[in-house]
């Protein structure tokens, strides 16, 4: 039987779970009650793609330890889940590096449409439009990174880090996103218009 998107659904045992396409967004994510039960690596049990730490990447007949349920089972016929929107506003703190681009740049980053590109993933939301001039030519020695930052990579398109991002990077921050408008980034399919609107630093 079907089930709607964010819906607790009980599945028994020997029952199979049919998890399709998303059908809102780029991805859909799968709940157990009680957690999948694998040996936490750094206090985690996902699995990062990029370093390779955490358990191994699932495979074709996989079996996931399924732990033991801490609560109750939810009350809910359906999580809200707001779908991504039309259109990808996302306000950011300019800095720590926007003194590295010109000031002709700076106002093409906050005027001008971008568009999700292809290319995205859950490391950075990748876009296509626009480049952003330089005011600098020598290159940064690698220095943290957050969730959130807009980096700036040679080609000048902005990318967006997201939940699997490098901890060090060496291309200039132009900003930093709001936490709050990342989960709709992280939804954003490719083709997306995105636009980015300053705020004030505090």
């Amino acid at each position: 039987r079907p089930a709607a998107w964010g819906a607790p659904v009980r599945v028994r045992a020997g029952e199979v779970l049919e998890a399709g396409r998303a059908c809102c967004g780029v991805r859909a994510y799968v709940g157990v009650s009680g957690g999948i039960a694998v040996d936490p690596v750094l206090g985690s049990r996902s699995t990062d793609l990029l370093s390779g730490l955490g358990p191994a990447p699932l495979t074709d007949g996989a079996v996931l330890p399924l732990g033991a349920p801490a609560a109750p089972p939810a009350r809910v016929d359906v999580a809200p889940v707001p779908a991504p929107p039309p259109e990808l506003v996302l306000r950011v703190t300019p800095g720590p590096r926007d003194d590295w681009f010109t000031p002709e740049a700076l106002r093409t980053f906050t005027s001008r449409t971008y568009r999700v590109s292809p290319a995205s993933n859950r490391i950075g939301l990748r876009t296509t439009g626009p480049a952003l001039e330089r005011a600098r030519r020598q290159e940064l020695p690698s220095e943290g990174m957050v969730l959130g930052a807009v980096q700036v990579p040679p080609d000048g398109t902005p990318v967006v880090f997201l939940a699997d991002h490098p901890t060090t990077g060496g291309y200039p921050v132009i900003a930093v996103v709001h936490p709050d408008d990342l989960p709709a980034a992280a939804q954003a399919p490719p083709g997306t218009p995105v636009r980015f609107v300053a705020v004030r630093r505090r």
